[in-house]
Formats: structure tokens, C-alpha cells, sequence
């Protein structure tokens, strides 16, 4: 009687499944999820010994900035993506508010061969929506490599956008794949800029003049487009308290985003004790919005955490407010800072996982990455619950060379990064080459890839 042999055996570990935690072995071969259960350990030819750790399915950050082309002194696609698999992150989705913008087929060509050099993890690549090319969404927005269609309704980053309301129903008119939106409302901000902001040079300021009633109208306006042209939305870093309320009656047509330092920082003590470090768009509200969004997390309205990460140099971060820009390094800190609020209490570890692999397979429609299944790539997310470290600097990958988290201890950290069946990190060091590969979706399956 034959022996079935794998290349890989996770052996003895504690693995979130769609069925519930268990403890279980998962065996590898040619970078597929072959078989789950009580496997012999002599039945592989490597075997990684889990015991005491809980593997998660790769983690997803479907929202990453990594400035390549155009900012590369900021960030680049090998030090964002080597900072993702420190944090445990397997997959990213990265924005198109680079320099030139991802706007058209080229461009995202272009990324998709940059990243093919210089990736360590999976990767796909959203395509800027706009005005200009609104008509060629429906015969670009499946390409190899694109992820979906984004659009600010605000100016952030870079000089991408769709502020009127023609503008935005053109994008939404065209196309399928779902569209992520930045919602904020640019005729409010710049009324506030001039009238309440004024000359002010306070970073506290910053939640005023990227107000609530800013985000309020942005999300108002995109749902009523999106309930006209029949198009789902997915409504990113949302930060205020009335907008979740509106969104949770329109669950139908949009889906919800958060982010770590909306869910663990709030002002004003994170102006007090960060200053312009703490300054994003949109940016760190009070408490009480802080608390919405856990309610949000606890009664399903949110689908997705992302990590927004945004990384802009030290020298930048100096300067004096409003000058100083806006934005965060994050993909390396997601996994440790939301663990720890697993450990406080806040959220499961199933809930956490549901937001950052089963909600962005489900809302994405990622072919093959997401959960814990036969016939799933092996990628993987492994951590040690118990483990207790403080975030540091000095031990960030980004570029940038800081996080707002430094000095935060935390419970909970990811051990091992496992990329189809490939180990990339193991306990803080990174391994081997970069060799990411892009994300398949479900909808362009057949599709070649570019040359």
C-alpha cells in the first residue's frame, strides 16, 4: 500500500479554518494546500514543527502605497513588500497614486514587471479611475494584475483625483470589478482649509479641516451613484461614527474598510504625543468614532482591515504642519497591533481573520488565496499568541525607517511567513530572494499574463 509523500507537513499546529480553530497538520506540495488532518510526520520531506503556534491563511493587506514609480526615496516595491512579509502579510494590493499614475494598461505593466524583480510577496495593482479613462475600464479592468478600480474623491498623496459628481458616475458606469473609493469630500476641505484652518500651524487642526461632515457628504454622494449605476463600492479608512450608520443599511452595494491606527490610536493624545507622525488622510478622530468602528467590527459592518500603509521620510514627517504630509507606514505593523487587541479582548482571532483573508477573497474575488482549503495556495500566516515584543523603529523594513507604533508593546507576533509553500520570514529574519507573484481573480482566470 502506497504512502502519499509531501514536500512540506506543518505539523502539531493550531490552524483558523472555515470550520472553526483546530488543531491540525497541513501538508504542502508545489505550493498548494494538499491535505488537512492527522498526517505521520514521516510522511514529508521537510517538517515545520507548530507546536504552540496558531496558523493563520495568508494575511491580505488590500491597501498598501509603495511610491514606486515617481517616490522611490520614500518607498519601493522591494523594501514595502520585504516589510510585508516581516509583519506576517502574504498578498498586497498596492495604489495607483504613484508618479506617473496607474491609469492606464502601461502603467500597471510597468509595475507588474518591476515587481516581478523585486517582490517578495504576491502582489496586484489597483488602476486609478478617472474621467479621461472612465470608457476603456470595461475592456482594461481585467487585465492580469488589477486588483480593481480606485478613485479620491478627495486630494491626498499625489494628484489623482474625481471630485464631481459627473466624474464619478462615468467611472462607476464602466465596468464590473469592484471600486475602491476614498471618500472625502474636496469642496468641504478646501472651505475648511480657508475658514477653519486658516494659517493655524497645529496638527490637532488636521481632524477639522479633513472633517466629519467631509467624509459624511464624500460617502453619501458615492452611494447614491453607486445605488444609480447598480455598481458596488467599497468604501475605504472610514473613521467616523454617522457614516457607519448609513453604510450598515447599504451593506447591499458597499463594503466597508478600517485601519489599525483608526482602530488603536484617537485624539487628541495621538497629536499630543505624535504630532505630524499621526497625521493621515482621513485622519484619527475622537473616541467616540474610535468606538464605532469596534462596534462596526462586532456587528459585521466592516469586511475588510487594511493597512493603509503610506510611508513618507523622516526629513518630510518634520516639517511643520500643514506642510508636513500626510500618511503612515503600516503593512509591517498590522498583523502585531491587531493581535494584541485579539489578546485585549476586542476581537477574535476568527473575526480577525475573516477581515483580512476571508473579506478580501470574498470582496475581491481572489481566485485561490484567502483560507485554509485543499486546492488553496500555501501561504500562510503563522504567530505565537503568547509571544510579548515592543515595536520598535529600528526593526522596520519600509524605506521610511519608522512606525507611529514605535516603543508600543505588544501580545501577540508573527513567526513565520510561508508564501506558497515557501518560507520567506522565520522569526524576524527575512529569507532567500524576492519571488512574489501576482494574484490571480477569479473573473480572468484564462487571461494571459503581461509579457
Amino acid at each position: 500500500m502506497s504512502t502519499q509523500t509531501y514536500q512540506t507537513l506543518l505539523k502539531n499546529g493550531t490552524a483558523v479554518l472555515p470550520s472553526g480553530i483546530h488543531k491540525t497538520d497541513i501538508a504542502i506540495n508545489d505550493g498548494k494546500i494538499e491535505a488537512i488532518g492527522n498526517l505521520p510526520e514521516n510522511c514529508a520531506h521537510r517538517v515545520i514543527d507548530c507546536e504552540n503556534l496558531h496558523i493563520l491563511p495568508g494575511v491580505i493587506d488590500t491597501q498598501a502605497h509603495f511610491r514606486e514609480p515617481g517616490g522611490e526615496h520614500k518607498e519601493t516595491l522591494e523594501a514595502g513588500t520585504r516589510a510585508a512579509i516581516a509583519g506576517g502579510v502574504t498578498t498586497i494590493f498596492e495604489m495607483p497614486n504613484t508618479n506617473p499614475l496607474t491609469t492606464t494598461p502601461e502603467a500597471v505593466a510597468d509595475k507588474m514587471e518591476r515587481a516581478k524583480k523585486s517582490a517578495w510577496c504576491n502582489y496586484a495593482f489597483y488602476l486609478g479611475g478617472t474621467a479621461e479613462n472612465a470608457q476603456n475600464l470595461p475592456q482594461w479592468e481585467n487585465l492580469p494584475g488589477i486588483c480593481g478600480i480606485k478613485i479620491f474623491m478627495g486630494s491626498s498623496t499625489g494628484n489623482l483625483l474625481s471630485d464631481k459628481d459627473e466624474d464619478i458616475e462615468a467611472i462607476l458606469s464602466n465596468g464590473k470589478r469592484i471600486v475602491a473609493v476614498h471618500a472625502e469630500d474636496e469642496e468641504i476641505m478646501n472651505h475648511n482649509k480657508e475658514t477653519i484652518l486658516g494659517k493655524s500651524n497645529d496638527v490637532s487642526m488636521h481632524c477639522k479641516w479633513r472633517s466629519v461632515e467631509s467624509c459624511l457628504s464624500a460617502t453619501k454622494r458615492v452611494l447614491k451613484i453607486a445605488r444609480k449605476t447598480g455598481r458596488k463600492v467599497h468604501i475605504l479608512h472610514i473613521t467616523t461614527d454617522i457614516e457607519l450608520e448609513i453604510l450598515k443599511k447599504n451593506k447591499d452595494i458597499a463594503s466597508v474598510e478600517v485601519l489599525p491606527n483608526h482602530l488603536t490610536l484617537h485624539a487628541p493624545d495621538c497629536y499630543k504625543e505624535l504630532g505630524t507622525y499621526a497625521q493621515q488622510n482621513p485622519p484619527i478622530r475622537e473616541l467616540k468614532h474610535q468606538n464605532a468602528l469596534w462596534k462596526a467590527i462586532s456587528d459585521g459592518t466592516i469586511d475588510i482591515i487594511g493597512s493603509d500603509h503610506a510611508p513618507h521620510t523622516i526629513e518630510e514627517k518634520s516639517k511643520q504642519y500643514p506642510q508636513s504630509p500626510s500618511g503612515t507606514p503600516g503593512v509591517q505593523t498590522l498583523v502585531p497591533i491587531m493581535l494584541n487587541h485579539v489578546n485585549e479582548g476586542r476581537l477574535t482571532l476568527q473575526r480577525f481573520v475573516d477581515l483580512v483573508c476571508y473579506g478580501p477573497h470574498r470582496i475581491h474575488q481572489i481566485a485561490t488565496k484567502g483560507r485554509i482549503a485543499v486546492g488553496f495556495d500555501a501561504d500562510f500566516t503563522i504567530v505565537d499568541m503568547k509571544a510579548e515584543r515592543e515595536i520598535s523603529n529600528e526593526s522596520q523594513q519600509s524605506k521610511s525607517g519608522w512606525t507611529p507604533f514605535n516603543g508600543k508593546k505588544v501580545k501577540g507576533w508573527p513567526i513565520m511567513t510561508i508564501i506558497m509553500g515557501k518560507t520567506v520570514m522565520s522569526d524576524d529574519e527575512i529569507i532567500g530572494e524576492p519571488s512574489g507573484t501576482p494574484v490571480k481573480f477569479r473573473d480572468n482566470l484564462s487571461k494571459n499574463c503581461y509579457k
